[in-house]
């Protein structure tokens, strides 16, 4: 029996081999898997041209997973450097990168990423269509851009980031209800920019039914973008964002009638008391369908620590339903990332899914807690070091800062007034020697 997509087989009863791969991950039975695919409420980014991906699921009851952004732009312009940026996250835990290359050739770019990337591979084709064209954003076409929508899929990405949900409507609600922060996605403002300077209609809203057509073709998964998302937290939940919202309900039903996999992508930047409610807002309106939340940011005052504030907000909405957690840095709002901001973003995002996962009882989340728990108990630092999100750098702040007297056992913190230390002792009948 044939299948056209992900979800087309599981709709059919057809066990593919991404779905079996991605059952064995998540510890989950393989029909239950099955199941969650054919209702949406999964989704396994998975392009047909996409030959050397590592397949993950991303959504209901399946770990939290973490995309990465990279690319290059007109003043950090080097392949090179972005390319190892993309295999150290990689190495470091990261599901997903992005490609949000504005600068130069992009094609050979993103045809290296999914001839030789293992991850899942994400693009938001507005971005790259007046790179492609090398025109002004007046004079292209709703043709042009869903040819640049066609050309990525064809180059074997595997999930797209398309602002369907921002029209014409839109215009007059930015313009009525006075937003501090107006738009502030990059995609959105492009395409509201577009719109305002054509009088056209938003071309991925009115030619949906052709992008839904090409993406079952290649089995690539939209990714609908949250042009509304807020950029402050005087924006967060407002008309504009749960109006495009809505809208995305509504385009999610129409995918899923083409047998397109979605994600739902959400805010941006919330107050901690709004995230949970945003959450089961977005659950309700849209059925469902994995959520994708660029943090979201608890306070709006922090630029620096950035991935700080993101990962406070992204725990607290993955423990409350979203699915996929796209990383903040310490450069977001500053410059373009380098490599190091790169493993800090990464690694705050990596604690607040896993974080979450515990939470939420995903199965065999908190093993590596307990095994950590052991080797603390035990003193064994080794042992410490094999279970850290980051060995090198348990292993480097330690070796910086031993104790005086090079207690193996302690740490230059207590040194013989460790708690630990004394406990062990004391539970084994032994002298306890602190001076």
């Amino acid at each position: 029996m044939t299948y056209t997509t992900q979800m087309d087989a599981a709709r059919k009863g057809i066990i593919t081999p991404e779905i079996k791969k991605v059952a064995e991950k998540e510890y989950m039975d393989v029909n239950r898997l099955m199941q969650l695919v054919a209702e949406g409420k999964v989704a396994i980014p998975c392009n047909k041209a996409h030959k050397c991906i590592n397949p993950e699921g991303v959504g209901k009851a399946l770990r939290t997973k973490i995309n990465v952004n990279l690319g290059v732009s007109r003043d950090c312009k080097d392949y090179d450097i972005e390319m190892q940026k993309v295999m150290a996250a990689v190495n470091m835990g990261a599901e997903a990168i992005m490609d949000l290359s504005s600068h130069g050739n992009t094609q050979p770019f993103r045809q290296k990423l999914t001839s030789e990337c293992p991850a899942m591979i994400g693009t938001v084709p507005v971005y790259d269509s007046v790179i492609h064209y090398q025109r002004d954003l007046e004079t292209l076409t709703a043709k042009d851009f869903i040819d640049v929508v066609r050309l990525h899929a064809e180059d074997g990405v595997d999930f797209v980031t398309l602002h369907c949900g921002i029209t014409r409507k839109t215009i007059e609600q930015i313009k009525k209800h006075k937003r501090k922060m107006n738009i502030v996605s990059r995609g959105g403002s492009l395409v509201f920019a577009w719109m305002s300077m054509t009088g056209n209609e938003n071309p991925f809203y009115e030619y949906y039914d052709e992008i839904l057509d090409i993406c079952e073709k290649h089995d690539v998964t939209i990714s609908l973008g949250d042009a509304c998302r807020p950029g402050c937290l005087a924006d967060a939940t407002d008309v504009c964002q749960i109006e495009e919202l809505v809208r995305l309900g509504e385009l999610t039903k129409r995918a899923w009638a083409h047998n397109v996999q979605v994600m739902v992508e959400g805010p941006g930047h919330v107050p901690m008391d709004q995230i949970a409610a945003n959450m089961k807002v977005q659950e309700t309106i849209c059925m469902g369908a994995p959520f994708y939340v660029l943090g979201p940011l608890v306070t709006d005052i922090a630029p620096g620590f950035d991935h700080i504030t993101s990962a406070i907000g992204g725990a607290i909405a993955a423990m409350n339903g979203a699915s996929f957690l796209c990383y903040v840095t310490p450069a977001e709002h500053l410059a373009l990332p380098n490599v190091d901001d790169v493993k800090q973003g990464i690694i705050a995002s990596r604690i607040a899914a896993h974080a979450a996962d515990i939470a939420k009882g995903i199965p065999h989340a908190r093993e590596i807690d307990d095994k950590m728990a052991d080797a603390r108990r035990n003193l064994d630092w080794e042992a410490q070091f094999a279970c850290a999100m980051d060995p090198e750098t348990a292993r480097k702040i330690r070796d910086s800062r031993k104790p005086e007297d090079d207690h193996s056992d302690t740490c230059s913190m207590c040194g013989k007034f460790c708690s630990v230390r004394s406990m062990n002792k004391a539970l084994n009948g032994e002298k306890i020697d602190i001076l």
